[in-house]
């Protein structure tokens, strides 16, 4: 078998619009394709041995057991293969259960798809389950416990840490969209304007004064002290000297920590010897050339949560520890306390193993004791200076016990340092007390504070803690999304895009959009390019400044990676025409139809589809939509438009030579065609088409029809403001137009504009693109026929695997085919062809460049303008 592609899904795709995130991979059966699992000897047997688990899956029988009962009547490999992917991201922590295999049109070879949770995970188990399924089919040993243990440190070193991930729950739970800026722990809440960015427990909101004073552990506590809050005594040393001026001060047993350390690292607790005291002086000085030496206060550590001043969870921590049986070494007791089925690698669940380091070591060495010593029964050996769970310890939820004025004090301790999420540790005996009165005090206030103790306590209740940092940061009636308007289709995607954009604009937005020559906020284009893919809409989404996004969407970007949104207000389909078949499994409209309809499936329930009623795709693709949907039409009085306006549908139409829309009986004329620039006074029919979506998506959304109207007359299609859509350069004596039209119905609406156009000669520069298919570039040549007298054919760009003597000889058969005498030349330079045509051409000529490179066409175009007009004025 063999992988041809692995690709991952990262938005709404061909395959689902709810499940984003899936792996696409593309394989290649070969010889298997002629060995389903019911002719491979073993492979029930082998395959149940190696993963018994699987015995779970239900498959399509819908019972449990399903999938093996599927294996054995004969099921094709890459069905199996989609099946242990799942299974073995499951049994790495990643539990997920979506998959679909299906054949392509090339025989053998299919489209594997299955969810994950952590993208680099998934592409892993990609390879992995092929690998996997060879050793089930040879018959060969496999050691599949290496690749979960592998996926577990992939998710370890990717995943979000249990804090971050808990606020993105808490905000996918209401609604809220995030996006991941980076591989860290950095996120984005909401789009635009709307957007609150947090790293770990770290907000937008929280001061970064107040963040400097918590990692300034003497500073804290100066400041802690001043406001009449207990801390325990002590000071900062550099050296023996300072330490020896210390203790003498405070006296033993004592706890030494790096000044702004974390975590626990580089502590030692409960020092009762100087000797002691040096060898943790140094120990503290690997993390830190200050450290604090402080009196050891007995008691339980606590750690206290207060989130927007608020206090919201508290917890009792315990560090590892081991308890004697009389019988088993301290090593032994770790393994044993190690198989608690609530503790795992790093944070996949509850509780984190115990691993031995240099801090065990130093304890039990404290107590003269080793790995292989065995207690007394009922002992308790601490493993780890520090209770954090990231190092095996466990927490206690004691939220509901604390006494009123031990809230009250670390409510104010959180507005003392002036931290909007504030972790506060605590020693005392108890908190059902004040402190006050038991002695306890303040050790530290933390900045960033882990969640994972409250979210998932050893004992206790779990305190949803990530509710109210989002409560903080989108409090009732703030937004966090920002409108969306979606549109794809064949042809008129980038026109319609920039008209809507010009709309709303004129409306008062901040606009950005994204087409197939750039990104743009607020009319400047920020990057170059064809720019319709998910990786530009999330550069949209992520721009502070943006109000309003108006998305190009075109097939590429579905195909690879699915859209760049969750889901978007309002979504247009312009058309479904031949194009780009035969590429990526897309062979038909059908094919075509399925993709671009991952657009309109993607709108919000309450939202629009947008689809043409004039297409026989988008009339299909309207049954299978879970929207509001309105229409738009060339041709009022067509069976199918008079249909929709009956059943009182919105329909904009072209009627007597106004843009209208109609719902019911009831019309709206929103201008005349011949007013709108972009309509060529009304010539370019497909213009029109992209006018009348535009008008439905902007009065759907709720802009006034005398606003439309006004951006309609104001938006004046050119080089600028519409590069490469029918731009026309009038020169003394002929004129020449750009246009970007590339595949038969492009060809098609410029011939329908030409055969308005006076000219004594019309000339065409045209081009074939070698991914297309052979009858695509062969009607192009056709119709190029019929609408140009003479004909440049130029090739150099855009071949794609072809030669251009083979994408020429196809040009030159359809213009054999379309019954009429043309001349032609082949130039093989778009520049050249473009000089020689300016340079050649007679008064009255009318010259179009239809060219897939616009902005070549168009500077060398305007370069000819601007000399002719310099020497005009010479």
């Amino acid at each position: 078998m063999k992988i041809l592609k692995i690709q991952a899904l990262r938005g709404p795709n061909i395959w689902s619009v709810q499940r984003k995130k899936l792996i696409q991979m593309r394989l290649d059966l070969e010889e298997m394709e002629e060995f389903p699992t019911n002719k491979i000897p073993g492979f029930r047997e082998r395959i149940e041995k190696l993963i018994p688990t699987m015995i779970e899956h239900r498959c399509s029988e819908g019972t449990r057991g399903g999938f093996f009962s599927r294996i054995d009547r004969g099921t094709w490999m890459g069905h199996v293969i989609e099946h242990i992917a799942l299974e073995i991201q499951t049994l790495a922590g990643m539990e997920t259960g979506f998959g679909r295999t299906r054949e392509t049109k090339t025989p053998g070879t299919y489209n594997v798809v299955f969810s994950y949770t952590e993208e680099n995970v998934g592409l892993y188990a990609a390879e992995a389950s092929v690998r996997i399924a060879e050793a089930l089919i040879a018959g060969t040993d496999y050691n599949i416990e290496a690749d979960i243990q592998k996926m577990r440190e992939i998710r370890e070193r990717v995943r979000l840490g249990p804090s971050t991930g808990s606020i993105v729950e808490e905000a996918v739970s209401r609604d809220i969209p995030w996006i991941r800026l980076g591989t860290n722990s950095l996120v984005q809440l909401g789009y635009g304007v709307n957007q609150m960015r947090f790293q770990a427990t770290i907000t937008q909101k929280t001061s970064h004064i107040a963040v400097d004073i918590a990692c300034n552990k003497e500073e804290t506590k100066r400041m802690l002290e001043m406001a009449s809050i207990p801390v325990a005594s002590g000071a900062i040393c550099v050296d023996e000297e300072d330490l020896q001026n210390v203790i003498k001060k405070i006296g033993y047993p004592i706890v030494l920590k790096p000044l702004d350390g974390n975590h626990g690292k580089g502590a030692s607790i409960n020092v009762k010897t100087y000797e002691e005291a040096v060898a943790g002086l140094a120990f503290a000085q690997k993390y830190s050339r200050k450290v604090i030496v402080e009196k050891f206060i007995s008691g339980f550590d606590f750690r206290v949560l207060v989130i927007d001043n608020k206090l919201v969870a508290a917890a009792k921590r315990v560090p590892a520890n081991v308890v004697g049986n009389g019988v088993d070494s301290i090593e032994k007791l770790i393994e044993e306390t190690n198989k608690d089925p609530r503790r795992g690698y790093g944070h996949e669940n509850v509780l984190t193993q115990i691993d031995v380091d240099r801090d065990t070591l130093d304890l039990l060495e404290k107590l003269g004791y080793t790995l292989q010593t065995v207690p007394k029964n009922g002992e308790i050996v601490y493993l780890k200076s520090t209770a954090n769970l990231s190092t095996g310890g466990t927490s206690v939820d004691v939220t509901d016990m604390m006494h009123p004025e031990n809230i009250f004090l670390a409510e104010r301790i959180s507005r003392v340092i002036g931290l909007d999420i504030c972790g506060i540790d605590i020693m005392a005996e108890n908190l059902t007390q004040p402190l006050k009165e038991n002695g306890g005090c303040i050790l530290e206030v933390n900045a960033a504070p882990g969640f994972r103790m409250h979210l998932a306590p050893s004992e206790g209740l779990p305190r949803n803690v990530a509710a109210p940092v989002i409560d903080m940061l989108y409090p009732p009636g703030k937004p966090s999304r920002i409108p969306i308007i979606a549109i794809t289709g064949t042809n008129g995607k980038t026109t319609t895009t920039r008209l809507i954009a010009h709309i709303v604009k004129n409306n008062g937005f901040k606009v950005g959009f994204t087409t197939s020559d750039g990104i743009y906020i607020q009319n400047h284009m920020m990057e170059k390019g064809d720019t319709t893919g998910p990786l530009s809409a999330e550069y949209i989404l992520k721009d502070p400044t943006v109000e309003f996004a108006v998305l190009e969407t075109a097939r590429g970007g579905i195909l690879r990676s699915g859209l760049g949104f969750s889901r978007c207000d309002i979504a247009i389909i312009t058309n479904i025409q031949e194009d780009h078949l035969g590429l990526n499994d897309i062979h038909n409209l059908d094919d075509l139809a399925r993709v671009k309809s991952t657009v309109v499936r993607s709108v919000k329930k309450d939202g629009w589809a947008i689809l043409n009623a004039d297409d026989p795709q988008c009339v299909k693709i309207a049954n299978e939509l879970n929207c509001q949907i309105a229409w738009f039409s060339m041709d009022e009085d067509s069976e199918h438009a008079k249909r929709l306006s009956k059943e009182g549908k919105i329909v904009a139409v072209y009627e007597n030579g106004f843009v209208t829309i109609k719902k019911g009986e009831w019309k709206i004329r929103v201008e005349r065609a011949t007013l709108v620039p972009l309509t060529m006074g009304g010539k370019a029919k497909f213009m029109i088409a992209n006018v009348l979506a535009a008008t439905l998506a902007s009065y759907l959304w709720g802009f006034k029809t005398e606003d439309i109207s006004l951006s309609l007359q104001t938006f004046i299609p050119s080089a600028a403001q519409t590069p490469g859509r029918m731009n026309i350069f009038d020169f003394k004596k002929f004129k020449v137009m750009i246009d970007f039209a590339h595949n038969p119905a492009g060809y098609r609406g410029v011939e329908d504009f030409l055969s308005t156009v006076d000219a004594t000669k019309k000339i065409g520069i045209i081009a074939g693109v070698g991914d297309r298919r052979d009858e695509d570039i062969r009607e192009c040549a056709t119709i190029a026929a019929r609408m140009f007298d003479h004909i440049i054919i130029r090739q150099e760009k855009h071949l794609r695997g072809r030669t251009a003597e083979e994408i020429n000889g196809l040009i030159l058969e359809g213009i054999n085919a379309a019954g009429k005498v043309v001349t032609y030349e082949l130039i093989d330079k778009e520049v050249e062809a473009i000089r020689h045509a300016i340079n050649s051409a007679a008064e009255g000529s009318f010259i179009t460049a239809l060219s897939d490179v616009v902005t070549n066409a168009i500077d060398i175009v305007q370069q000819y303008l601007d000399k002719e007009n310099e020497d005009g004025r010479a």
